[in-house]
């Protein structure tokens, strides 16, 4: 049986926020490398709990990342939060930054990154918007 001898492909996680926007967000490190590198664009937002393993979470800006509404912030951070070694706490710190903000480390793992250009924000572990 040919169907049983490929493996299929786990896919990031989409979501679309209560304002229309489309959120990604990666299970493992290869999908946060998709999300982070793949589908977003260098306008995206990106988002993550601080100093934690966990999920990378995008938010797809349609080039206008100055034009996001507040509760847009609220919802990625919170799934951010909830999808990171952290998400039992009550609050969690998120940091987020523009996508094109981000580097790879050279030799680095899949999914790992660097940046120093960031904001944070205390999030509420949720899993639905």
């Amino acid at each position: 049986n040919n169907l049983a001898s490929k493996p299929v492909k786990s896919q990031p996680l989409h979501i679309v926020s209560s304002d229309g926007f489309d959120i990604y967000i990666g299970k493992n490190n290869y999908q946060n490398e998709e999300v982070t590198f793949k589908i977003a664009d260098s306008n995206d937002m990106w988002f993550h709990a601080k100093g934690v393993p966990g999920s990378h979470v995008v938010v797809k800006c349609n080039g206008k990342p100055d034009e996001l509404p507040d509760r847009l912030y609220e919802e990625a951070a919170s799934l951010a939060a909830f999808f990171s070694k952290n998400s039992g706490n009550d609050k969690v710190e998120v940091d987020y930054t523009l996508r094109k903000n981000l580097k790879r480390t050279s030799g680095g793992a899949p999914g790992f990154v660097i940046y120093h250009t960031n904001y944070s924000v205390m999030a509420t572990p949720r899993a639905k918007i």
